[in-house]
């Protein structure tokens, strides 16, 4: 790369980096506040708060949030989402896609960050996969979710595709739910978020366009849980076969 052109992406890194935190020491007090009005009100506060700090965000280092349907799609409708998960602007878009209140599925070791990890607490459902307690947890809260008919949100894959094919092994947690709750599971792909930040450094972050594939829902009604690995492999092979069309996977 340029050494010229290097310093600018250094530059515009660092004065991304610290509006990301200004913004998110303006929003913290307020997520605090949200917090007195209980998990269901509250938590549903803390999604609208996280969505103005995501679009403001965009907005200041011009990424632009684009949502493209192949399918008609219905924003008033129960979902539970799954999105492949490659990179840390992964994130950002969670709040941005659903148009209403939303749980998320977000790994544990998160809430370490200092500020932030606070806010992350409070605003998704935490999983230690590697701990059966937290687990058999997050789900009896997504589940909750899901009975006050607030839509959902799961990385299938667990964490990040650092591989060479469209997408790592899916675990059964989001399917599992989907058949047990009757929710159809809407498959969205996020083939622009390794262009904008690579995972392999902070300091690869460019502007430009985040687009966010909309699939066809998946409706689950009549499945039993015998049908879990036929369910798990459908939305796998919808999104892998959506990703190579959208060639939005690293190939090296």
């Amino acid at each position: 790369m340029n050494p010229l052109v290097r310093l600018l992406q250094l530059l515009y890194c660092v004065y991304a980096f610290i509006l990301f935190v200004i913004i998110m020491l303006v929003v913290f007090p307020f997520v605090m506040l949200a917090l007195l009005f209980g998990k269901l009100t509250g938590g549903n506060l803390i999604y609208k708060l996280c969505m103005i700090w995501a679009k403001v965000w965009y907005f200041l280092i011009g990424v632009s949030h684009q949502e493209i349907y192949e399918y008609p799609h219905d924003p008033t409708k129960q979902y539970i989402f799954v999105a492949n998960h490659i990179s840390y602007m992964d994130i950002p878009p969670l709040v941005l896609i659903a148009h209403q209140p939303i749980r998320i599925l977000g790994k544990y070791e998160m809430v370490k960050i200092p500020v932030f990890g606070w806010i992350y607490r409070a605003a998704v459902v935490l999983v230690d996969r590697k701990n059966a307690e937290t687990r058999s947890k997050s789900v009896r809260a997504l589940k909750s979710a899901l009975r006050h008919g607030i839509s959902i949100f799961i990385f299938p894959e667990g964490t990040f595709n650092m591989g060479t094919t469209p997408l790592k092994n899916f675990f059964d947690g989001a399917f599992r739910i989907a058949i047990e709750t009757e929710t159809p599971i809407k498959p969205v792909l996020l083939v622009d978020t390794l262009d904008r930040l690579h995972y392999n450094s902070i300091f690869s972050l460019t502007p430009g366009n985040n687009r966010v594939i909309f699939l066809d829902e998946i409706p689950v009604q009549g499945l039993t849980m015998k049908d879990i690995p036929f369910l798990r492999e459908k939305v796998y092979d919808i999104m892998d076969a959506g990703l190579r069309r959208y060639r939005a996977y690293p190939t090296a």
